[in-house]
Order: C-alpha cells, then structure tokens, then sequence
C-alpha cells in the first residue's frame, strides 16, 4: 500500500512539474497580456468589420463588437489610456489595504498577534484554520484575495510550517471557494436579486429567490470545502514545497544575506522554521516580551473599541450606511465600505501597537511604513498598467458577452435534459470562468438564458443558481485573466523571485479538481435526496 501511495504521489508530482514547466515557458505575465491585449485587439476589430452582433438575452436591441483598430477604438484608447490604468478593478481594493496592512505589520502587530493566537496552538489543525478562514473569506468580498494569503502565511511561519503553504492555501480556499459561505454575503444578495430579475417575466416560475435560497446548500458545501482544503495545504501542497526545495523565508533581491537565504537565493535553515525536507521543530513560543503583550493588549481594546463605533453607526436608525429601503441588502453604502472597514482595523490599532512598543514615534513614521508596502508591490503595480488596458478592452468591445452568449446557445443546440444538462451548465459556467470573472457579471448573462430554459424543465431557479455557484469559483483560481493572481504571484516571488504563472498553475489544479469535483457531487446528493436548498426552496417546481 505504501508503494502504490508512492507511486501515485510520484506520477501527481511529475504531473505538476509538466504544468508547471510548461506554465513557466508562457512569456513573463507583462509581455503575456500584452500579446493577449493585441490579440484581443486584432480579433475584436476583424469581428467589428464583419458586423458581428450579439443579443444579450432582456436586451431590446443586439450589442455591435467594437474593435480597437477602427476610428472609434482608437480614439477611446486615446482618450481613457490613464482612466483604464486607475480604473482597473482590484487597485481600488488593493492599495488601501496595503496601506493598513503595511501598518499592522511593519509596527509589529501582526507578529505579535499570530504569536500570542497561534503560538502554542497545535501545528496539524493550522492548514484546516486556513481553509475555514478562507472559505468563509468571501464576507469581505474581494478583499478576501489581499487579507488572506499573507496572513495564512505569517501564522505557518509562526508555527514552524512552510509560509508558502500558507500563503497559496489561503488564496486557493478564498477562491476555489469563493461563492459559498456558512454565512450570508452581499453576494448571496447579487445572485439572489439577478435570478429574481429574471423570475419576475415568467409565469409559474416556482418558489421565490432570496439570499437565502440556497443558505442549506451553502452551509454544506462551506463545511466539506474547508476540510478538502486543509487536507491539500497539510497532505499535497505542503510536502510537494518541501521537496522542490521551495525557501522557506523571504527573499529580498536586494539583500542578497537576508535570514533564510544566502547569495544566490539558497535556503538555509532559520530558527523556528522548518526547512525543506527537514524535521518540524517545535512550535514557536506564544509568549509576549512585556512592551508587546502591553502593546497588543491596547492595541486590541482599541480595535474593539473601533469596532463597536462601526457596529453602533451601522444599527442606529437612520444609519447613512443603509440603503433607500432602510436595510443593507442587495446593496447599501454598508457594502461597498468593505475597503473602509477593513483599513481602519488594521490601521489605528498598528498605530496603537507602535506607539506602545516604540516602533513607530513620530508622524513621519506612518507613511514611511506604508511606503514599504507599497514599495514591496510596485512590480504588481507596473503590471497592473497593461491588465487594466486589456481589461477594459475585453469590457468595451463586448466580446466577454459574446463568448458567454455563444456558449450558452451552443449548450442549448445540444438538447440535454434532466440532470446531465445540469452538469453541462456547470461544467459551460467553469469554462466561462477561464474568461469573465466577476461572477455578478456572468451569472447577469447566464441567467437570463438558462433560468427561463431549466425552469421550462421544472427546475427550481434557486437551484439552477446553486448549479452555477459550483462552476463559478473553482476555476478562478488558475486563469492568468484573474487580476488578484497577479497579486499572489508578487507576494510569492518574495520566497521564488523566479516563479512564473506555471508556479501558480501548478499548485493550485491540487485544489480545483478537488473542489469542483466534491462540489459536484454535494449538488447530486441535494437532487437526487430531494433536500430543500435552503428556507422554501428545493430542487423541483411544485415538488
């Protein structure tokens, strides 16, 4: 049995080296989506001089592809060449948050924190910690992709286990599981207000949507997910780091003698870290130098204290964080402060810390912290220039719509019915993933066309959005088109300043056949069991 494990460890492991080998010849993820960008230029403007169309199901009118090389491309590049650059989506999220974390961090907050929680916390449960966290990420929407990871790998650290476990674990179980929650999001609202949008023209269209409609099925899923993702980080990604020899602390370029490392990148062994292909030393020690248990200890009262002023100003009648109706869902100025709330509690309690414990004494020191942050992500933030052009492009000329469209009509063509048409409209929804990624966006597009064709086969729309809950996340997290990849990708060239998207690609398919798969399969136990997806909704019209 031991040989046949090995075996099959050894046949994933030369699996992955071939994706990853062959991942890492794609040009340098600058020059990759500028080759996409001119392709996606060339291809919208010979579909714009062939009059291509699309009809976006609801839409009154068809939608032209607009290509870049015509008259009105060209001047809309012109025109919008710096709003495409600070217009590009994650740069709002991930800037701010670099900010307070760079504050947290460099005071000495974090550290101290990680210690004093996971100190003597016991090394196997770490991997499951990171999976619930992770999964569950998903309530701080998009700022899940930038919190998380560098967390996850802070506390492996502190714990004697490999950061970049941590680091990848945390991003894959935030991503590949991106769409469910044991709680309810905002984006339970989203999905629950589109399929609603679409219900409303059809008659006999079963049960109502709501953000809860899918909250058994969600609860579920979370839990089985968050497990798989331990299981990956503790059995596969972890042990698969240690035997590529993948360093274990930091790599600066211009340092080559930082602590873990000697010239030329070489890992050496650092106290408290486990070394690849070494035997885990003890835990590290959770307890605090006097300064540092006082600096947490007010740094924590203050950030309860901030917490509770944002629970009061958010529960009083009248709140100016409510919406219209006096709630918070589908969408309310509460929801889109996410990048608000989450600066704030990382920023005045790593200013509190420093000032307890001296590493931050005057005003001057408080952008100097930031500007290490930012100064660690200026690559992203050069790669970020040419993602926010192609993006925009792929949005402007319409042809995101276009493919996703095309696809659907294509799935329609076939004539599949009963659950194995259920199957394809996941596996169509994972595929579309590859190339929208925003799930808002896609489930917008699908809905209208699959909601009114299942419910026609007596589905209930409610599952019909869990089915798409399935397709939605799990692929995200090994497409180059998701920009917060690019995000990982410079926080893990601080340990291999050589890996390349192969890297990526490489250690997260581990999680994405897993997730998808036990996804799958936790949807055919609710349909062929029959079970309610959540309050007042099942799997059949009527039934």
């Amino acid at each position: 049995m031991a040989s046949t494990a090995e075996t099959r460890s050894s046949a994933t492991d030369r699996f992955l080296t071939g994706v990853e080998r062959v991942g890492n010849k794609l040009p340098d993820p600058f020059m990759l989506f500028l080759i996409l960008f001119s392709i996606t230029a060339v291809l919208t403007t010979a579909m714009a001089w062939a009059n291509v169309t699309v009809q976006i199901p609801g839409a009154e009118e068809v939608t032209a592809i607009k290509g870049l090389f015509t008259a009105e491309g060209l001047t809309w590049l012109t025109q919008n060449l710096g709003a495409n650059y600070l217009g590009f989506p994650p740069l709002a999220t991930v800037l701010p948050i670099l900010l307070a974390v760079g504050v947290a961090e460099k005071s000495g907050l974090l550290a101290a924190l990680i210690r004093k929680a996971f100190g003597s916390a016991p090394r196997w449960a770490l991997p499951y910690a990171v999976g619930a966290v992770g999964v569950t990420g998903s309530i701080m929407s998009d700022a899940a992709f930038v919190v998380i990871p560098p967390l996850a790998a802070l506390v492996f650290k502190a714990a004697g286990r490999h950061p970049v476990a941590g680091l990848l674990g945390g991003f894959a179980a935030a991503g590949a599981g991106y769409s469910t929650n044991i709680l309810v999001t905002s984006l339970d609202a989203l999905f629950a207000g589109i399929t609603t949008a679409v219900t409303e023209t059809l008659p006999n269209a079963g049960a109502p949507v709501t953000p809860v409609s899918n909250y058994y099925f969600n609860v579920v899923s979370s839990i089985v997910l968050m497990l798989i993702a331990g299981f990956i980080i503790d059995k596969v990604l972890e042990p698969r780091l240690s035997r590529q020899g993948v360093p274990v602390d930091e790599v600066h370029d211009d340092d080559a003698d930082h602590p873990g490392t000697v010239a030329g990148g070489t890992p050496v062994a650092t106290p408290g870290v486990k070394s690849a292909g070494a035997s885990r030393p003890a835990a590290l020690k959770s307890e605090l130098e006097p300064d540092e248990a006082r600096g947490l200890k007010w740094a924590l009262i203050v950030g309860a204290a901030v917490a509770v002023v944002i629970v009061l100003a958010v529960v009083v009648p009248g709140s100016p964080w409510r919406n219209e109706e006096g709630g918070f869902l589908p969408r309310s100025p509460l929801l889109s402060s996410i990048v608000f709330i989450v600066f704030t509690l990382f920023t005045v309690p790593g200013l509190v810390y420093g000032k307890v414990v001296g590493t931050i004494t005057t005003g001057r020191d408080v952008p100097r912290v930031m500007g290490e942050a930012i100064k660690d992500m200026a690559g992203f933030l050069v790669l970020a220039f040419i993602l926010g052009q192609f993006i925009a492009l792929f949005n402007w000329s319409g042809i995101g719509q276009w493919i996703a469209v095309a696809g659907a009509g294509g799935l329609q063509a076939i004539g599949l019915t009963g659950y194995p048409a259920i199957l394809a409209f996941i596996l169509l929804a994972s595929l579309l993933n590859l190339f929208i990624i925003s799930g808002s966006a896609m489930w917008t597009l699908m809905a209208a066309v699959f909601v009114p064709l299942f419910v026609l086969l007596g589905y209930e729309p409610a599952f019909i959005q869990a089915a798409f809950r399935v397709g939605d996340s799990a692929t995200q997290v090994i497409t180059p088109l998701n920009p917060y990849m690019i995000v990982l990708l410079t926080m893990l060239r601080k340990y291999e300043p050589q890996a390349g998207l192969g890297t990526l690609m490489a250690r997260m398919l581990p999680f994405v056949v897993p997730f998808w798969l036990a996804w799958v399969a936790i949807l055919s136990v609710f349909f062929v069991l029959d079970l309610p997806l959540g309050p007042g909704n099942g799997i059949f019209i009527g039934g």
